[in-house]
Formats: structure tokens, C-alpha cells, sequence
């Protein structure tokens, strides 16, 4: 008896299982008996994605569309032809014809046939042929494509359970090209067997070879690599090359070790062919309201004459290492305790293993910070509690001279104050305090006109002579940090108003209260063995001489002022863009009493007069120092706002000495408040120009001109351009010479860094540092043309127009499944026992989506600078 065939005519119903209403074109719809078991063991080839779209209600019943279903009694076999589309659970099964066998109870789909997972992979093959569960079978010219974007194919491949096998097979993360998809992908691996376990989300290659665009350049016998859709799973990680002069070739192994879902373990040993083992451990966790960081690394030395000698470098080291911790918790949602920790062996560490320094992005490292911290912010407050301790990584660094902070203490509420309680005062209160403790061994002092270093190594910065001059502008020496204890607490209240005149005029009336106080407990009996000239060590008993002798004396003040600010906006609309010109005038009254509340300046030591703080109520950066007497401030700003989106803004300003005594011309201890441009009664002027007419281009310039001459003491400009395909950053900046705080001669340098995009995939990038201070050259030993002769601290005759301080080259490959970045970077290390010299590297790294990354850097080793820069400052 042959097949009896049932083809669908108007009078035939859908089929309950089919909840999507009346179908838009002839098909049939049924159940495929068995096939409900057969799609619900259908198991994931890869990874996890977006549910494919199926017909409401299908979720949990199967839903068969064809244009024809026949059922053979004889041979008892089912058949579904034509578009054939099976629902079940979220998958869906499509093919020209699929035939379920239910006396070997095996399912056949061909011609065209697609599988589409509830996670969104896609296989498609000429023929699935699988048992009626689906867990065993074979498929035939098969290709899988996961959500993540990796791609599978094999000319047949067998499924057992959660195991797929594919014979020949090849993987790759690439995607096919748009205009040519026959065209060989950027890498492929390419394997005799590649075995994916889904149990596992463990992906295994016997007899592989990588191949870039389809020829073989990496052969590995068996290598395996996690499953795409698994973001942490343990096991090796890529090897890690390195290789330096002092170090040597060196390979680093990482095993990544996932001991939880909320913690991990990465442990990466290293050998050098020069020096002993290299061990680092990293230890992450991760809780319900934050996380840290453990990093410690150890090292064994082998070779120590690759190192240099103390106190240029760390020869004299057996074993060296750091310990490094971070992490940062919410107590709830306005507090959180943190800490950012770092201990070093030795100050060199760092750069002779050649430890990326994220923050700075390159190798050389000039301190080491550690805190702990705990913060509070609130809608209108904020409370910050810290300590810190720092270590000096440079040559240079005195770390006896390092100040321990124990702790600092800032604390601001403001309140807004109800015009209707206050008699019309109304307005907004402001609280502030400060609380601050130091302590350090050694004094740190700082020689100036000029500056001199010890007599033994050529290092240190030392005083010829430990006492401050009488007059201020003759000084010899500074003493910039305390060798004691150091306490000093401030408090301040303040209170303002906005008030909007008739006229449009904006008054802004002020009033405030501040107390400080201060303890100094110095040591006078400690010394540091950095010598002078004379062979005299540096003494911390020659603080007395800047502290007039007090010591174990608390000292307090009492500063109450009040001002008020005004300002009148007045604006203009033109076709060009609408222009707002604003005037400022602003008067801050204090009494006449001294600005140095304290005998020594801790934290307001860094002065830069700019438009920044022009119309601040004092200039000063910390809380050691405050403005005194009647001070005016007054300038204007206009800008100019154009209808695309981009301006222009200028502000130009000055202030005015007007009674009292001027705080910025009375020396404290570091001689701040001099050569500022606000020490005269009349100030400087300061301005700050910002064009930004589109997205593709801005520049803010700011500047500090002399008010008789106008000529330049402080420029800064920094420059963005932005022109697909070329993004250029630039940054210039000349400051005019402050003897009196130890700058002798002008400071001029400019910085740039770029990036041009070649392609779409294809990149340049550069980046260079040019230091052009002249003062700082010499003759020139191989360049006879370059003849220059020093008098004093003037330079005449011929010199380099600057000297390359930092140099960056590179350029890279990147599309959606590689990244290739080749970089040299020559920076310029600092004084060492050998001289001057710069720090060569060569840094390469290829990525490898889903496979891993690869890094090799190589140490070209320090070259001598021969440029005319000399040795001594």
C-alpha cells in the first residue's frame, strides 16, 4: 500500500498546537509525533544570544509549517516538504525536506537545512541526520555561527550528547568579507579535529595551525581555548615574552584560576635567561557591595651586575618584589572605605622588571603613592578622611625627607538659609574644615639660586649654606618640608547671596569666618648623610633658623572678612551667533594681620595666579596660607555662542592691592606668595582665550602678563584637532624664571601626540616631548658647529632649538576580531651612574578575539644623551 498524502485544502483546520492565527500562505500545520522529544534534547553548539523570533504560544507546544505533510504507512516514515519550519521552545528547524524515520527513530533534514538555538546560534549544513533525541548524529558540510560572532565549519561533523566533533574543522572570530565572502578571513585555526564540549565550554584543536589570510605561519600540535560565551573559566593563558639587556629573554606562563564566580586567582612564573625566577600572584574579589585587589610579585636575583650600583640602582638586592592592593567598599549609600596600597623592596623594582605603569602610560615611575580612605557624600556635604604615605622611585628622592600623612580631614556642608526665618537675609551657609598631621625624619630643603647637589654622588639637592636670607630675593635656601611633627586645623563658615538688581545686575554679598591653629614639633637632632661642599651633612637642626627657633608652640588666628561680587551680563544677537559681554568687579575685606597663621607652609606651597582662581576669596592652594588686607578683583568675560554648537570665550582680569598688608609678598619658609605676580600691589594680568568653533577643532590658551610691558610670564595653550582622518593633541607651555622659588631660568616645552587612521582598520600614531629650555645645553662633543659659551647662567652662540625628552612611535591593525599594535618609546630616564641617557623600548602586541592576546616587549637598553643637554643643572 503506498504513502497516503494529506494536502491542505480550505476546509482543513489549523492544528490546536498553532496559536498564531490564519497562516498568509498555503501550509500545513501538525505535530511530528516523536519530533517533540527530538527538538527538546536539541542541545547549543556555542553560545548564548538573542531568542529567535517564533509564533505566539510556541514556547511549549511544537508547531510544524510545511506545504505539505505525508505519513507512509509501509515504510512508517514522516515526511514534511517544502519551507519547512518546526517551532519548539524558542528553536526552530527549517529545510526543504525533513523525514523522521520511526522505525530507527532518527530525524533527517536536508537542503538547506538551519537550526537556530534559543541562544541564537545558527548551524546550517547540507544534512542533519540525528537520533530522535538529538543528543547523537552526523552532520554533513556544516557551518556554525554563535551569538558572539565565532564561526565554526567542518565537511562533517558528529554530535555526541554535549559533544560536537568536527573533522577538519576550522575556527576563526572573523567575520566574512562584505564585498567578497569567498575571500580567505584574517586568522583562521585550522585543526584535524576540533572537539567543543559544551559540558565543558571547553573548546579543544588537535594538529593545529593559525593561518593569516589562509597561509599557515603557527603550527601547535594541541592547544585548547575557552568556549566564546564563557568569560571566566580557569587554565593557562597566553605565554608572555619579554626581553631587556639587565633581564635578559624571559617567558611568563599565566594560569588563570577561577575559584568561585566571586573571586579568581592569576599566577604567572617567569624565567629570565639572565636573572633568577619572577613570581606574580594576583588575587580578586569581588562582594555584594564592592571589591579589592591583591597583587604581590617576588623576584630572585641572579646577575646583580646587570644591575647599576647604590645609589643609582639596586645592585646590592638579593631579592626583590612589591606588594600592591586596591579596593574600595560602599558601607551604604553615602559612605564608602577604601584603600590604594603599594610596598616596595626598593625604589628601583618597578623599572628593572619593567611593570607597565597604567597611570602614566609607560614604564618609569617617579613615586609611589599608598592611602586609605573613608568618604562621605551627601545631597549638600561631603567628608573625606585619608592617610597617605609616599615613596620617591627617582635617583634623586630623599625618602627619609617624605612626609607620612597621618591623617588629613576635609569636611564641607552647605544650607541654604529661608528668607522667610531671617528677615529677607535668606542666602546659603557654607561650612569648611580641615584637619592635617605630618610627620617625616629628615627636613627637606631645597637649594635655589642656584640649585646644587651633593658632593658625592651629584643626587641630592643640598644647601651650601642651611639658613634663610634676610632679604627674601637673595635667598640661598628653602625649606619646603618639615623633619618633625607638623599639626594644623582650619575652620571656616561662610555666608553669600545672589541678589538680581532692576537693571539686570547681579550682586553677589559675602561674609566669613575663619580660625586656624597650628602645633610644630621639629627634630633637631637628626641628620641626613647627603653632603654639601663643605662636607656637612643636611642638619634637621637648622630648621630653627626659618622657624625663629619655635618650637612646641601652638599658634592661632582669628580671619572674619566679607566682600561682595557684581556682575552685569548684556546680551547682543546677530546673524554670527548671540554674544553675552559680562564686566566682574569683586572687593574681599580682611584685616591687616600676618598671612602665615603658621611657622611653616605644608600644603599651600603650589601658587599659580591664573584665571582660575582670579576672583577666588584667596589665591593660595592649601590651607596654610590666606589672602590678608582689602584686595579688588575686577575684568570680564564675553562670550560668543554660534548656532552649531560651537563659541568662543575670553576672560580677562586683575587684582588690586587696595589696604592692608599683601599677604603674597611676605616670605614664609618656601618663599610662596613671591614672584606669583600678585606679590606687587598691582597684579599681573591674567586672561584665557577658548575657541571652539565645531567639534573639529578648539584651543584654550591662557596667559600671566606683566602689567607695565605686557610681556608673557606664564603660557599655556592646549590645542585639539580632530579631521577624520587625523586627530592631533597639543600642549605648549613657557613660564618666565622665578629664582626667588627656585625656577633660575624660563621653563618652555611643548608636548604633541597624534593618530592617523590610514583605513578603517589601519593606523599611525606618534607622540613626542620636546623640552626647549635652552639653558639647559652644553657644547655639543661631535657637533663642532655647535659651539656654545656659558656666562653665569646665560647662553650665547649657536644651540639646539630643543632636545627630544619623550619619543613615541607606532602603528596597528584593528577589526572586530583582531588587534595588532606595534609601538618605540625612547624617554628620557634621568641621571645615572653613567650620565644622561634615555630608556629604548620596542612593545608589540597582537589580540586575538576569544583566543587571547599576545605581548613581547624588548628592551633596546639606555642610550647616552649626546644632544648638548648637560649633566650638572
Amino acid at each position: 500500500m503506498g504513502p497516503r498524502r494529506r494536502r491542505r485544502s480550505r476546509e482543513v483546520k489549523p492544528h490546536p498546537a498553532f496559536v498564531g492565527g490564519a497562516l498568509a500562505r498555503p501550509r500545513v500545520v501538525s505535530h511530528l509525533f516523536s519530533f517533540l522529544a527530538a527538538l527538546l534534547a536539541a542541545a547549543p553548539v556555542a553560545a548564548r544570544a538573542q531568542t529567535p523570533a517564533a509564533p505566539p504560544g510556541s514556547a511549549q507546544r511544537m508547531v510544524v509549517e510545511a506545504k505539505e505533510l505525508a505519513y507512509d504507512e509501509r515504510r512508517n516514515v514522516v515526511t514534511a516538504l517544502g519551507s519547512v519550519q518546526i517551532y519548539y521552545k524558542g528553536r526552530m528547524l527549517e529545510a526543504d525536506r525533513v523525514v523522521y524515520d520511526r522505525n530507527t527513530q532518527r530525524v533527517f533534514a536536508e537542503g538547506h537545512a538551519k537550526l537556530t538555538e534559543t541562544n541564537g546560534t545558527v548551524a546550517y549544513a547540507d544534512r542533519f541526520d540525528f537520533t530522535d533525541d538529538f543528543k547523537n548524529g552526523f552532520i554533513e558540510s556544516l557551518q556554525v555561527e554563535s551569538a558572539e560572532s565565532t564561526h565554526f565549519s567542518s565537511p562533517r561533523a558528529e554530535r555526541a550528547g554535549e559533544v560536537t566533533t568536527f573533522e577538519q574543522g576550522a575556527y576563526t572570530a572573523c567575520d566574512a568579507c562584505q564585498d567578497d565572502p569567498t575571500k580567505p578571513r584574517l586568522w583562521t585555526v585550522h585543526a584535524k579535529r576540533i572537539v567543543h564540549d559544551n559540558d565543558e565550554k571547553v573548546i579543544y584543536y588537535e594538529d593545529a595551525s593559525l593561518e593569516l589570510f589562509g597561509t599557515p605561519i603557527a603550527y601547535v600540535p594541541y592547544f585548547w581555548s575557552a568556549d566564546p560565551s564563557v568569560k571566566r573559566k580557569s587554565g593557562f593563558l597566553n605565554p608572555q615574552l619579554t626581553y631587556r639587556q639587565q633581564l635578559g629573554f624571559g617567558i611568563g606562563v599565566p594560569y588563570y584560576w577561577a575559584l568561585a564566580p566571586d573571586y579568581d586567582l592569576t599566577i604567572t612564573p617567569t624565567g629570565f635567561t639572565r636573572q633568577g625566577p619572577f613570581l606574580a600572584a594576583e588575587f580578586r574579589h569581588r562582594l555584594e557591595n564592592g571589591s579589592y585587589v591583591i597583587r604581590a610579585e617576588g623576584a630572585h636575583v641572579g646577575d646583580p651586575s646587570a644591575f647599576t650600583i647604590a645609589p643609582y640602582g639596586a645592585r646590592n638586592e638579593r631579592w626583590r618584589g612589591s606588594v600592591y592592593s586596591n579596593g574600595e567598599f560602599a558601607l551604604n549609600d553615602y559612605w564608602r572605605f577604601g584603600w590604594d596600597v603599594t610596598a616596595l623592596s626598593d625604589r628601583y623594582f618597578l623599572q628593572d622588571y619593567k611593570q607597565y605603569n597604567s597611570f602614566l602610560q609607560n614604564y618609569f615611575f617617579r613615586e609611589a603613592s599608598s592611602t586609605v580612605y573613608l568618604t562621605g557624600q551627601g545631597p549638600r556635604s561631603y567628608f573625606n578622611l585619608r592617610g597617605y604615605y609616599f615613596q620617591g622611585l627617582s635617583a634623586t628622592d630623599v625618602q627619609a625627607q617624605q612626609p607620612v600623612v597621618h591623617p588629613l580631614l576635609d569636611y564641607n556642608r552647605a544650607f541654604d538659609i529661608d528668607p522667610a526665618k531671617t528677615f529677607g537675609i535668606g542666602g546659603q551657609i557654607t561650612l569648611d574644615g580641615n584637619f592635617t598631621s605630618t610627620s617625616a625624619s629628615i627636613a627637606n630643603y631645597e637649594s635655589i639660586q642656584p640649585r646644587t647637589l651633593d658632593s658625592l654622588y651629584g643626587l641630592y639637592n643640598v644647601c651650601q649654606v642651611y639658613s634663610p636670607s634676610v632679604d627674601p630675593y637673595k635667598s640661598r635656601c628653602l625649606l619646603r618640608g618639615v623633619g618633625g611633627n607638623y599639626e594644623h586645623a582650619t575652620a571656616m563658615a561662610s555666608w553669600q547671596r545672589r541678589i538680581i538688581d532692576p537693571l539686570g545686575g547681579s550682586w553677589t554679598p559675602f561674609a566669613f569666618t575663619r580660625v586656624s591653629g597650628s602645633y610644630l614639633s621639629y627634630d633637631t637632632t637628626n641628620s641626613y648623610a647627603a653632603y654639601n661642599s663643605f662636607w656637612q651633612p643636611i642638619p634637621n637642626a637648622a630648621q630653627s633658623l626659618f622657624v625663629n627657633g619655635a618650637d612646641n608652640v601652638f599658634r592661632g588666628q582669628a580671619t572674619p572678612g566679607g566682600g561682595v561680587e557684581w556682575r552685569y551680563p548684556i546680551l547682543a544677537r546677530s546673524n554670527l551667533g548671540d554674544l553675552v559681554f559680562e564686566p566682574i568687579a569683586q572687593v574681599v575685606a580682611r584685616p591687616n594681620q600676618s598671612s602665615i597663621p603658621s611657622l611653616v607652609n605644608m600644603d599651600a606651597q603650589s601658587l599659580v595666579f591664573d584665571d582660575s582662581n582670579l576672583f577666588e576669596w584667596s589665591k593660595y592652594s592649601g590651607y596654610d596660607r590666606f589672602e590678608t588686607g582689602t584686595r579688588v578683583n575686577y575684568g570680564g568675560q564675553a562670550t560668543l555662542a554660534f548656532a552649531n554648537g560651537g563659541f568662543v570665550n575670553a576672560l580677562v582680569g586683575q587684582s588690586r592691592q587696595v589696604a592692608g598688608k599683601n599677604g603674597y609678598s611676605t616670605a614664609d619658609a618656601a618663599n610662596v606668595g613671591l614672584s606669583s605676580g600678585l606679590d606687587t600691589r598691582t597684579s599681573d594680568w591674567v586672561g584665557r582665550l577658548a575657541v571652539a568653533p565645531s567639534s573639529i577643532f578648539s584651543v584654550v590658551a591662557k596667559g600671566r602678563f606683566d602689567p607695565d610691558g605686557l610681556r608673557g610670564r606664564r603660557i599655556d595653550v592646549i590645542a585639539s584637532l580632530k579631521l577624520d582622518p587625523l586627530t592631533v593633541n597639543l600642549q605648549y607651555a613657557n613660564y618666565a624664571s622665578q629664582q626667588v622659588i627656585g625656577f633660575d631660568q624660563r621653563r618652555q616645552g611643548m608636548s604633541v601626540n597624534g593618530r592617523y587612521d590610514i583605513t578603517k582598520n589601519y593606523f599611525l600614531t606618534g607622540s613626542a616631548t620636546f623640552d626647549m629650555s635652552r639653558y639647559l645645553y652644553n657644547s655639543l662633543t661631535t657637533s663642532p658647529a655647535m659651539n656654545i659659551t656659558l656666562t653665569g647662567s646665560t647662553i650665547t652662540g649657536m644651540a639646539p632649538l630643543f632636545s627630544v625628552a619623550a619619543l613615541g612611535l607606532g602603528g596597528g591593525y584593528k577589526d572586530e576580531c583582531t588587534t595588532l599594535s606595534i609601538n618605540y618609546s625612547s624617554v628620557f630616564q634621568g641621571n645615572t651612574a653613567t650620565g644622561l641617557s634615555r630608556n629604548q623600548t620596542i612593545m608589540v602586541s597582537l589580540q586575538l578575539r576569544t583566543l587571547g592576546d599576545a605581548k613581547f616587549n624588548y628592551g633596546l637598553g639606555s642610550l647616552l644623551l649626546n644632544d648638548g643637554v648637560r649633566t650638572q643643572p
